[in-house]
């Protein structure tokens, strides 16, 4: 086995543990998840093949509450993340299901508390604008990635995976038709910016991917990682960001900007309002502390001052 991938037990073999594993992981839709499971699962196949455990018979309470470590050094570590964490208590959820466990030995288990700040490296308005400005001069696929991931706040596979075909106008507004997380359609109304740098990526296309290369073949994740680092480097940026910073900029700016939490949140594609305030950094500013609207609203009433 690798760590993306999770092989079925060869025929006739009765290996319980490695069918409920795969029945686990292919029960996601999204790739990314299957993923990210699918490494947890197999780091904690390899940890009890050390230790000479059966992934099912063995598994107690205490395992449920930490991962296998990636260092030789430890063997066990706490998760990182609460999606991290959930492969545990997921997958033996999954056997009592499948009548292969009585119970789950993670049902009494704490998650991890999950921190207020996002802990993503983004950009501040300065740097985002700078960005935006290379991107404007190297033009091409560059301008309209940087866009897409910028302006309009997509995910890298969203916005590799877009079809030329997925542009279209709906109701006065330039759209595009994307998948995102979790296999959900989204139409995403294009910034005025990017629609002017998409069509000139597209040029004379009729078809084929939205972001496509020289040869026609469709631009992956690692070549848009590439581009936002070449980029940011010429803007004089010297953090270590990503696709996804992009993405975190944009979502941090319409907050900034004054844009309702509600609004951010259908922006991003969050499903959890809780998400979305993580990227507000001026939360906490006593400026906006509803305190003095209240006591205003209420002055109106009683006569107060």
């Amino acid at each position: 086995m690798t760590t993306s991938t999770l092989m079925l037990p060869a025929s006739g073999e009765q290996d319980l543990a490695s069918w409920a594993a795969v029945a686990f992981v292919a029960s996601y839709s999204s790739p990314g998840t299957r993923q990210a499971y699918t490494t947890q699962v197999r780091l904690w196949f390899d940890w009890c093949e050390q230790h000479h455990l059966d992934p099912l018979a063995d598994v107690r309470r205490p395992m449920s509450s930490c991962t296998p470590a990636t260092s030789r050094r430890a063997v066990w570590q706490p998760p990182r993340s609460r999606s991290s964490w959930s492969c545990s208590p997921g997958s033996t959820v999954t056997c009592v299901e499948e009548q292969l466990l009585d119970h789950s030995p993670a049902v009494h288990v704490r998650r991890p508390k999950i921190s207020q700040e996002s802990t993503r490296l983004g950009l501040d308005r300065s740097e985002l604008g700078a960005f935006l400005v290379q991107a404007g001069l190297s033009g091409g696929n560059d301008h309209a990635l940087a866009c897409l991931l910028a302006l309009n706040a997509l995910r890298v596979s969203e916005a590799c995976g877009a079809e030329l075909s997925g542009l279209a106008l709906a109701n006065g507004h330039r759209v595009v038709r994307v998948v995102g997380k979790g296999n959900q359609p989204a139409l995403i109304p294009l910034a005025p910016r990017t629609a002017r740098a998409t069509d000139v990526a597209v040029g004379e296309r009729t078809d084929r991917p939205l972001l496509a290369r020289k040869d026609g073949t469709r631009l992956n994740r690692h070549a848009a990682g590439r581009i936002v680092r070449r980029l940011a480097k010429r803007a004089g940026i010297d953090k270590a960001i990503s696709p996804h910073s992009l993405r975190h900029a944009a979502i941090t700016a319409a907050l900034d900007a004054g844009c309702s939490l509600r609004d951010v949140q259908d922006f991003a594609r969050h499903a959890d309002p809780r998400q979305t305030r993580r990227y507000d950094r001026a939360r906490g500013a006593l400026d906006r502390n509803p305190i003095y609207i209240v006591a205003t609203y209420l002055a109106g009433a009683t006569g107060a001052r």
